[in-house]
């Protein structure tokens, strides 16, 4: 048995190495999900004459026209920001990872990933709300977001050095929920010192938005004080015996050979990836077009989706735990297969029964909730139990790759069914039919595990 997956581990490393999900949930939870993407969509970066006229006329004719156009032209930035991190996500995510299986330095580049997405989040403090701002608070968020995935590549990677072949869905686990609740967290201290009221903490003003922007401060710093414990306790890999340190296109060509490998030797593992990288697409949209019904669908306002957002994230920390015990007991797919049918219940249930009002979005929203993180943690636990304890960077960089390649699914059925049928709540049947299809593809796959713990 490797040095990777030895017998014996410290709870502190197990830990240290969970800290680093509750604390770079400030980055999920105040940048990504929140606060700055709505931040840097507001009216406060659209031309102030645009936004005076849009008033004056009482929000309609021509100025309406010229308001909606700005409006769109601040999403449509960025999204597009998402989907040019994304296409560099896909080509050099697996890169990183393989590199860092063979040199024996995963912690150093998880190190340096997240020091990355550190320094972009403290720079957004300094995005004022003013439509010259703009343009930098977008590359931010796109610089952020990029390295984020990349320290995700290295930090799941290393799930198999802090755990065992027995308990790495308990230990997968904990470190979702470890993130969920220090969301839980850091949103209850943004959302109460400084986003709600007139009067916030350390005197703070709302004076050019510093009450908002002091909270991207807020996530640096908790991201940063959180991050060390595993830069400092759980130890580095050891490099691969022999191991000459390739070119940037002899790691593609062998991330080609090993894909094909993958394919011809453990197609199962093929499969899996396939599958997960479309019920993680549900699962993003979950949260992410969740949202936005929650507004046009539920009327709920944006204080509303704050607590909403609160109570999610507790049901999905207690979902995730309970999960994890499970998957040790019976093995990780049963726990994928039975949360998708439970998320698919839920958001048929929404569906059916969206005149009901408020009530019934906070019922199946948090049921949703409840299924999202086992599937989340699972999924992970799953591809390390199939990794061969040397390469689970590598496989970890794909697992991200596969997941950027659909990230449009989701999003794109959302829009053909509002559009074509005329009413936001069809898009619940978007979410609901992806994560159908996932399910449909990992029912019959049957995953190699390299231990026979898998199950």
């Amino acid at each position: 048995m490797t040095s990777t997956v030895a017998p014996t581990r410290k709870r502190g490393q197990v830990f240290s190495w969970a800290l680093w999900d509750w604390g770079t949930s400030a980055f999920s939870v105040l940048i990504t999900t929140f606060v700055f993407a709505r931040y840097i969509i507001s009216d406060a970066f659209i031309d102030p004459q645009i936004v005076a006229a849009y008033e004056a006329s009482g929000q309609t004719g021509p100025a309406k026209v010229a308001y909606d156009a700005a409006a769109n032209g601040l999403a449509n930035g960025l999204s597009m920001s998402v989907w040019i991190g994304g296409i560099i996500i896909i080509f050099v995510a697996p890169i990183l990872g393989q590199r860092a299986d063979a040199t024996g330095r995963r912690r150093m580049w998880l190190g340096i990933n997240t020091g990355i997405v550190i320094l972009a989040t403290f720079g957004m403090f300094f995005i004022e709300p003013s439509a010259s701002f703009w343009i930098y608070g977008i590359v931010l968020y796109a610089i952020a977001n990029i390295f984020y995935e990349f320290a995700n590549v290295n930090y799941n990677a290393m799930l198999l050095q802090v755990s065992t072949p027995k308990n790495v869905g308990t230990v997968s686990g904990f470190g979702w929920g470890m993130g969920y609740i220090g969301g839980i967290v850091v949103l209850l201290i943004s959302l109460f010192g400084f986003a709600l009221g007139d009067s916030h903490w350390f005197g703070v003003t709302g004076d050019a938005a510093l009450n908002i922007r002091i909270i991207f401060l807020i996530a640096a710093v908790w991201s940063l004080i959180f991050s060390i414990p595993v830069l400092t306790v759980v130890p580095e890999i050891t490099p691969e015996p022999g191991v000459k340190r390739l070119s940037l296109i002899g790691s593609y060509k062998k991330l080609v050979h090993d894909i094909r490998a993958l394919f011809t030797n453990d197609r199962q593992t093929f499969y899996f990836l396939l599958a997960s990288a479309i019920f993680r697409d549900g699962l993003v949209a979950v949260f992410a077009l969740g949202a936005i019904l929650a507004g046009t669908v539920f009327g709920f306002d944006f204080t509303q989706i704050m607590f909403f957002g609160i109570a999610a994230n507790v049901v999905a920390g207690i979902g995730v735990f309970i999960g994890g015990v499970i998957d040790n007991r019976v093995g990780p797919k049963p726990v994928i297969v039975g949360s998708l049918i439970g998320l698919i219940i839920a958001g048929l249930f929404i569906f059916f029964f969206h005149d009901g009002g408020p009530i019934i979005f906070w019922i199946g929203g948090l049921v949703l909730s409840l299924f999202v993180g086992p599937t989340q943690s699972a999924s992970r636990s799953l591809l390390a139990r199939v990794s061969n304890n040397r390469n689970e960077g590598e496989l970890f960089g794909l697992y991200a790759t596969t997941g950027r390649l659909v990230v449009w699914l989701s999003p794109l059925i959302f829009w053909i069914l509002t559009t074509t049928l005329g009413a936001q709540y069809w898009g619940i049947l978007a979410i609901v039919f992806v994560l159908l299809v996932g399910l449909i593809i990992i029912i019959p796959i049957k995953p190699r595990f390299s231990d026979a713990s898998g199950k």
